[in-house]
């Protein structure tokens, strides 16, 4: 039998961008490990098929200890794709690979919606390829979130005209406003945006966050539930007052 030589086809590379979500532990591990768990509990989901990145730039940390804080956030359903910040002499080949030059998701452009600016709620708002850039202010979805869907919006406002289902999560650079009830996940300025605020109509909220400072459901006050609510920050302190 005669060999037939061919010419390979080249492997095509492409360029992506994901949001992932960065964790920042703090010393000592045993007590952060024990409110990531309480967050988790509060939260049912909140990692579930989440990307993270484990955040250690100046941690005063060794191999053997970061081996075994990856190893239990593993056993907690924390899949960490990646360690930035990390010495060289910390990482092996049983540890995620380093990540380096890590960009807040406000370098995310986020991609331009049609006319009406509805955007499909089934599909996270992340793009998969760079885009053009464009200022976009706000972003209207014209139907409910559901459970188990989540919106990213790595940039500007998001408006929902309708509700948020329990286990369903919207996510923004800026403000968000529901104009129904509010059952999921709401986490607003999440570039950094300590003014950006939540609006909802009825607030039945798992979790609310602010620029990375968050409320889980026991920790609202229970004479708000039910009703139109705004929510801000102050300090580091996530504040609810009624509206109207």
């Amino acid at each position: 039998m005669t060999d037939v030589l061919t010419q390979p086809r080249p492997i095509r590379l492409k360029g992506r961008s994901f949001l992932a979500l960065a964790l920042t532990p703090e010393p000592p591990f045993d007590d952060w490990l024990a409110r990531l768990d309480d967050l988790a509990a509060r939260s049912a989901g909140f990692f579930l098929r989440r990307p993270v990145v484990l955040d250690v730039e100046g941690l005063d940390i060794d191999r053997s200890q970061l081996r075994k804080l990856v190893d239990q956030l593993g056993t907690r359903s924390v899949r960490i794709m990646g360690i930035e910040g990390a010495r060289p002499s910390l990482l092996c080949s049983d540890l995620p690979p380093a990540m380096t030059d890590g960009r807040p998701a406000s370098d995310f452009e986020a991609p331009i919606a049609e006319q009406d600016d509805e955007v499909d709620a089934a599909e996270s708002v992340v793009p998969s390829d760079p885009l053009p850039t464009k200022a976009t202010p706000s972003i209207i979805v014209t139907r409910p979130v559901r459970s188990g869907q989540s919106l990213f919006v790595p940039e500007g406002d998001v408006t929902v005209v309708g509700s948020v289902a329990s286990g369903a999560e919207v996510v923004a650079g800026g403000s968000i406003h529901i104009y129904g009830t509010l059952r999921g996940r709401a986490m607003a300025g999440t570039t950094g945006g300590a003014s950006a605020r939540i609006f909802c109509r009825k607030l039945e909220a798992e979790l609310i966050a602010i620029d990375g400072f968050y409320k889980t459901a026991e920790e609202m006050e229970p004479d708000l539930r039910g009703k139109a609510v705004q929510i801000w920050l102050e300090g580091e302190t996530i504040k609810l007052g009624t509206l109207g």
